[in-house]
């Protein structure tokens, strides 16, 4: 008797889970609004969060999650009243209003790594350095999303950025400070050598400037600690800002001395560098705040005419003569008929055929095959972009001394 009273639980089973699995119709007809929305307002989560799901809760339909873009989330909730889905709006507005006034944030490390997401698991999306200002989009967990100076959307542990309210950052950005000359350097406790560390500082990284101490110099960090770094390791804001010349010759000499520096995914700093991050942080050195990604970069500035040399098997030095010093060089897939054009390499072009680029590490290659040390990559060069000269003109390239994001002291 047991035997057929099992089969029939079984069979009631298989039913319930027919039912579980049947789809709804208005969660697939969003998936496809959502993704038209999406498309037209927001095709690029680097720089604009749009992040929408629909749920099922009991008998009604709920919209969860967050966006920057309130006319995306007006335009979907619109469209999905037009395709006769009615839901509630529980959709987060960035920046979250729970944040209250501290909309503002101080990167506190001498580098800080940001994720994809707000998970200790996911893949690495970009780095800013310490006294580097941020926005602050909402918070999670021990998580926060914000957007670095060039525009870039990610996550960063809680603990890694000093929050401000606006009149807390006006005060701290219009604040004395000091930028870091040294490639590496080590904050102490007192003006001693062998006092204990108080953080690390790489090259970049900008502080608050609290006075002379002999041969050291006194420094705040944005969270309230305090210490000393020798003098010459530390050059007055202002003055460095004042002295940046974006020069040919100083991209150069800037761009060697990170030759050797190792490859890091999401790297942009001294301590390693993936290939944008090693342009982004030669130009940033150099006064110039770049788009963090190499896709991102290789729409920026004057496009560069290197149609020979792409079409041209022989990959002749005549076919590079349009190429100055300090053009970057994109490497990828070309556009044909069937796909659009894939940047995924980056490096900048030194002259007379030459390029340094951070690929395992940041070294110098040549474009010409005959060269002993040609880049036999796995991907081509497709594009060229002119960097210098196009500061400032909505091309994606700004001046330090003019983003609305970095300190004030000394403009």
């Amino acid at each position: 008797m047991k035997r057929p009273l099992i089969l029939f639980s079984v069979f009631l089973a298989f039913l319930a889970g027919c039912c579980t699995d049947k789809k709804d119709a208005n969660i697939d007809k969003f998936s496809s609004v959502y993704k038209d929305i999406k498309n037209r307002y927001a095709p690029d989560g680097r720089s604009k969060t749009f992040e929408i799901r629909l749920n099922k809760e009991g008998n009604a339909y709920v919209l969860r999650g967050a966006a920057t873009e309130a006319d995306a989330k007006n335009a979907l909730i619109e469209e999905l009243k037009a395709n006769n889905i009615q839901a509630l709006d529980s959709i987060v507005l960035l920046p979250d209003a729970k944040l209250g006034e501290k909309l503002y944030g101080i990167a506190t490390q001498s580098v800080i790594n940001f994720n994809t997401s707000g998970k200790f698991s996911a893949e690495s999306a970009t780095q800013t350095l310490m006294g580097t200002p941020v926005r602050i989009l909402e918070k999670k967990e021990g998580w926060t999303r914000a957007v670095t100076p060039e525009g870039y959307i990610a996550w960063v542990t809680s603990g890694s950025l000093a929050e401000m309210t606006k009149q807390e950052y006006d005060a701290y950005t219009a604040a004395p400070k000091v930028v870091v000359t040294a490639k590496y350097a080590v904050i102490t406790e007192k003006p001693d050598d062998k006092s204990l560390m108080v953080s690390d500082a790489v090259w970049g990284n900008i502080l608050l400037d609290l006075g002379s101490a002999g041969n050291y110099r006194k420094v705040g960090i944005a969270d309230g600690r305090t210490g000393y770094l020798p003098r010459n390791y530390v050059q007055d804001f202002g003055k460095w800002l004042e002295s940046r010349n974006p020069s040919p010759e100083n991209l150069v000499a800037t761009a060697k001395q990170f030759i050797g520096v190792p490859y890091m995914w999401g790297g942009t700093s001294i301590k390693a560098v993936d290939c944008s991050g090693f342009t982004k942080s030669v130009y940033y050195l150099n006064g110039i705040i770049l788009l963090r990604d190499a896709s991102q970069q290789a729409y920026t500035g004057q496009d560069v005419d290197i149609s020979k040399y792409v079409s041209d098997k022989e990959y002749t030095a005549q076919a590079l003569e349009n190429l100055q010093t300090g053009d970057l060089l994109f490497f990828g897939t070309a556009a044909n008929g069937e796909k659009a054009e894939r940047i995924s390499h980056v490096g900048m072009y030194i002259g007379d055929g030459v390029f340094i680029h951070s690929a395992t590490k940041v070294r110098i290659n040549s474009l010409l095959p005959d060269a002993s040390n040609y880049y036999e990559g796995y991907v081509r060069l497709v594009r060229a972009q002119r960097i210098l000269g196009n500061e400032d003109m909505g091309k994606g390239i700004v001046s330090i001394g003019k983003s609305s994001y970095m300190p004030e002291s000394g403009r």
